[in-house]
Protein backbone atom coordinates (compact mmCIF):
# COMPACT_ATOMS: atom_id res chain seq x y z
CA UNK A 1 0.00 0.00 0.00
CA UNK A 2 1.74 3.27 -0.90
CA UNK A 3 0.50 6.95 -1.33
CA UNK A 4 -1.38 9.06 1.32
CA UNK A 5 -4.54 10.57 1.39
CA UNK A 6 -4.68 14.18 0.68
CA UNK A 7 -4.62 16.29 4.16
CA UNK A 8 -8.50 17.91 2.96
CA UNK A 9 -10.03 14.30 2.25
CA UNK A 10 -12.82 13.77 4.99
CA UNK A 11 -13.81 10.72 7.23
CA UNK A 12 -16.90 10.41 5.00
CA UNK A 13 -14.75 9.86 2.00
CA UNK A 14 -14.02 6.00 3.76
CA UNK A 15 -16.03 3.08 2.45
CA UNK A 16 -16.64 -0.07 4.29
CA UNK A 17 -17.37 -3.33 2.78
CA UNK A 18 -16.30 -7.41 3.02
CA UNK A 19 -13.89 -8.95 1.06
CA UNK A 20 -15.02 -12.41 0.86
CA UNK A 21 -12.41 -13.54 -1.09
CA UNK A 22 -9.50 -12.47 1.20
CA UNK A 23 -11.81 -12.97 4.47
CA UNK A 24 -11.77 -9.12 5.64
CA UNK A 25 -13.61 -6.23 5.91
CA UNK A 26 -11.22 -3.03 4.19
CA UNK A 27 -11.95 0.71 4.53
CA UNK A 28 -10.77 2.11 1.21
CA UNK A 29 -10.34 5.67 0.97
CA UNK A 30 -10.10 7.13 -2.92
CA UNK A 31 -9.67 3.43 -4.03
CA UNK A 32 -6.99 2.64 -1.81
CA UNK A 33 -7.29 0.47 1.00
CA UNK A 34 -6.46 1.89 4.15
CA UNK A 35 -7.24 -0.87 7.07
CA UNK A 36 -8.82 -3.75 7.46
CA UNK A 37 -10.19 -6.48 10.02
CA UNK A 38 -9.46 -9.86 8.99
CA UNK A 39 -11.80 -12.90 10.01
CA UNK A 40 -12.70 -16.39 10.09
CA UNK A 41 -16.39 -17.92 9.16
CA UNK A 42 -17.80 -20.49 10.30
CA UNK A 43 -21.55 -21.92 10.52
CA UNK A 44 -23.00 -19.47 12.95
CA UNK A 45 -20.39 -16.81 13.59
CA UNK A 46 -17.25 -14.32 12.41
CA UNK A 47 -14.02 -14.75 14.44
CA UNK A 48 -12.28 -11.60 14.09
CA UNK A 49 -8.92 -12.39 14.19
CA UNK A 50 -6.78 -9.00 13.69
CA UNK A 51 -7.17 -5.47 12.65
CA UNK A 52 -4.48 -2.64 11.00
CA UNK A 53 -5.12 0.98 9.28
CA UNK A 54 -2.49 2.60 7.64
CA UNK A 55 -0.06 4.16 10.06
CA UNK A 56 -0.70 8.00 8.21
CA UNK A 57 -4.37 8.00 8.34
CA UNK A 58 -4.36 6.81 12.43
CA UNK A 59 -5.97 8.91 14.83
CA UNK A 60 -9.04 9.67 12.22
CA UNK A 61 -11.02 7.08 13.43
CA UNK A 62 -10.94 5.09 10.44
CA UNK A 63 -10.02 1.92 12.79
CA UNK A 64 -13.18 2.50 14.70
CA UNK A 65 -16.08 3.25 11.45
CA UNK A 66 -14.36 -0.54 9.79
CA UNK A 67 -15.41 -1.89 12.99
CA UNK A 68 -18.75 -1.08 13.92
CA UNK A 69 -18.99 -1.47 10.01
CA UNK A 70 -18.29 -4.83 9.72
CA UNK A 71 -20.31 -5.33 13.22
CA UNK A 72 -23.40 -3.65 12.06
CA UNK A 73 -22.62 -6.11 8.38
CA UNK A 74 -22.31 -9.24 10.71
CA UNK A 75 -25.91 -8.35 12.73
CA UNK A 76 -27.48 -8.35 9.44
CA UNK A 77 -27.51 -12.09 8.72
CA UNK A 78 -27.43 -13.00 12.49
CA UNK A 79 -23.94 -14.06 12.85
CA UNK A 80 -22.55 -14.03 16.08
CA UNK A 81 -18.61 -12.44 17.06
CA UNK A 82 -15.72 -13.47 18.68
CA UNK A 83 -13.24 -11.03 19.26
CA UNK A 84 -9.79 -12.48 19.11
CA UNK A 85 -8.60 -9.64 17.90
CA UNK A 86 -7.97 -6.69 20.56
CA UNK A 87 -9.10 -3.62 19.24
CA UNK A 88 -12.49 -5.54 18.05
CA UNK A 89 -12.65 -6.65 21.66
CA UNK A 90 -11.95 -3.08 23.18
CA UNK A 91 -14.78 -1.44 20.52
CA UNK A 92 -17.27 -3.70 21.61
CA UNK A 93 -16.08 -2.88 25.69
CA UNK A 94 -16.62 0.29 24.75
CA UNK A 95 -19.77 0.13 23.00
CA UNK A 96 -22.64 -2.01 24.59
CA UNK A 97 -24.64 -1.56 21.86
CA UNK A 98 -23.03 -4.41 20.21
CA UNK A 99 -22.15 -6.48 23.06
CA UNK A 100 -24.81 -9.06 22.62
CA UNK A 101 -23.40 -10.37 19.67
CA UNK A 102 -20.16 -11.66 21.39
CA UNK A 103 -19.96 -15.47 21.57
CA UNK A 104 -17.30 -17.03 23.06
Amino acid sequence: MTGGPSADTSPDDVRVADNPAARRFEATEGGRVVGFSTYRLTEDRVVFLHTEVEPEVEGRGIGSRLVAAALDDVRGPGLRVTPRCPFVAAFIERHPDYQDLVRD
